[in-house]
């Protein structure tokens, strides 16, 4: 089955940088220093990129830092469990924006 997500594009990343070269070098340059060792872990950052790309549904950076993840050691029920509070959040803030309804609905009743 033909998919949107194709594995083999995440190798073709740094395209992008092809006809902005001076953009690409800024974000790479950004993107690295956001990475490295400071007040967080390596290993935290990349496990709170993975629930990010989860809530962002990116397979291309869930595939990224999973393969992150694995490298600097976090485990499989680790990585489920950082995927079940991307859920919450997500889905607490789906249930948050109801509010907006409600108030719509209240303004709306004669």
């Amino acid at each position: 089955m033909d998919t949107y997500y194709k594995p083999e594009d995440l190798a073709k990343f740094a395209t992008m940088g092809e006809e902005a070269p001076e953009l690409w070098d800024l974000y790479m340059a950004y993107y690295g220093k956001v990475f490295e060792e400071g007040s967080l872990t390596a290993r935290e950052k990349a496990l709170i990129a993975l629930a990010v790309a989860a809530a962002v549904q990116c397979p291309y950076c869930i595939d990224s830092y999973t393969h992150s993840c694995l490298e600097k050691g976090v485990t499989e029920e680790q990585m489920t469990e950082a995927f079940h509070v991307a859920n919450a959040i997500r889905g607490g803030a789906a249930l948050a924006h109801g509010v907006q309804m409600k108030g719509i609905v209240k303004r709306l009743e004669l």
